[in-house]
């Protein structure tokens, strides 16, 4: 099917990405002024800029399926055009069969004629309604999914517990959360309404982004005896990404309830604790370093972010791919891969040196430096300026200072 024969009513262009092509809306004809958000402005939802987001979900699905060892079922509740679900049946092997789905007809129809210019049709089905209710119609034991993609204009929480539960035993759900201003503590009542825990306006907020996602779903699926196991994350651009196996069992889930709790942070030196319980109310915690109130992230996710042989397959996987965007990707696996054991949140160089009123040291000398002390030092994909370490607050400052006065 061309392009001359498929008529769908606004402009559109052919775009390459990964091994497909699709059919999408040509932006540039919907923005009216420099400060509009094209993508939403479109009659069906396509974000270049997400090119990015959706390799690394080929590499994350591709390693999961090299963990089954068996062919998969995928489905993508809201598809826009289809290019994740169409690349997925595309580029992972393995994958049997993709569900595409949008409650949007226009966006139906162009992902219809992207599987169709693919010749995927026998693979991918397409599918024209809300996505919880399509979720719900696969909660059955035996109709549910391998894995499921969730990637909104927004928060992924109104869909967690339709996907939580059209999932197999040790089904992969895949997150994506667009809206950083409640989780970086911008809007913080619309974070503790939508996610169930506090955010804080700090330098490593976008860590406590992904453990305030990551914490929501541990949450929402140990309602169903369902545990967790958080095997990638990563924070990008504008948004963040998490990918969690769904476990079955109520020990599973209990164990999950033990790794949520609470950062500290004191917005005066910058000393951070975590906290498994708060015996005390929030006024009266004062920080052990400079006696000043310290403030409260939580209840979030404390448990480990990474799982150190899903970032290995993941990391295999990026090296046999001619990705566009291939050496942001392996830089962003190597550091995470590398840290999967790295203490919680991470000093940002910036931040101290500007407190302190010093000049800002390149990481690897501070790192270095860290080391040479007997400390765990690592850069961090977070923050190009972060390093992530078992150093004390004070213990950091005295180092900058040393380091300064050479």
């Amino acid at each position: 099917m061309s392009d001359e024969i498929f008529k769908i009513g606004f402009p559109t262009e052919i775009v390459q990405e990964g091994k497909v092509k699709v059919l999408v809306p040509k932006l540039e004809a919907f923005v009216k002024s420099p400060s509009e958000y094209a993508p939403s402005k479109a009659p069906v939802f396509y974000n270049p800029v997400m090119e990015l987001n959706r390799d690394i979900a080929v590499l994350a699905l591709q390693a999961y399926q090299r963990t089954l060892k068996r062919e998969i079922s995928v489905c993508e509740p809201l598809a826009g055009c289809g290019v994740r679900g169409i690349r997925f049946a595309a580029e992972v092997k393995g994958v049997k069969k993709v569900l595409i789905n949008d409650i949007n007809e226009k966006a139906f129809e162009l992902a219809n004629h992207n599987v169709q210019m693919n010749r995927l049709g026998e693979q991918v089905t397409v599918k024209n309604e809300d996505a919880n209710f399509l979720l719900g119609s696969y909660g059955a034991p035996r109709k549910r999914f391998d894995a499921i993609d969730v990637d909104p204009f927004g928060s992924p929480v109104p869909y967690l517990d339709s996907a939580i539960r059209a999932l197999r035993n040790g089904g992969l759900l895949a997150l994506t959360a667009t809206d950083m201003a409640p989780l970086c503590g911008v809007h913080p009542r619309a974070c503790i309404r939508k996610y169930g825990g506090k955010p804080l306006r700090t330098e490593y907020c976008h860590e406590l982004a992904v453990r305030l996602l990551a914490g929501c779903l541990a949450m929402m699926a140990a309602k169903y005896d369902l545990g967790v196991n958080m095997v990638f994350s990563h924070s990008t651009d504008h948004y963040i990404r998490v990918y969690a196996k769904i476990e079955h069992g109520a020990k599973k889930a209990d164990e999950n309830i033990k790794n949520m709790g609470y950062i500290l942070h004191c917005f005066k030196c910058f000393h951070r604790e975590t906290a498994k319980k708060l015996f005390l109310i929030e006024r009266s915690i004062k920080c052990s370093e400079c006696g000043s109130k310290m403030n409260i992230a939580g209840p979030l996710w404390l448990g480990r972010i990474f799982e150190k042989q899903f970032c290995k397959l993941m990391e295999e996987e990026a090296k046999q791919r001619a990705f566009k965007l291939g050496r942001r990707i392996r830089k962003i696996l190597t550091l995470i891969e590398n840290k999967t054991e790295a203490p919680i949140t991470y000093y940002v160089l910036d931040k101290l040196c500007d407190a302190l009123a010093l000049p800002v040291p390149p990481v690897r000398t501070v790192i270095k430096a860290l080391r040479k002390e007997g400390f765990q030092a690592s850069l961090t994909h977070f923050n190009p300026k972060g390093i992530k370490s078992n150093v004390s607050v004070a213990e950091i400052k005295e180092l900058l200072r040393k380091i300064s006065s050479r």
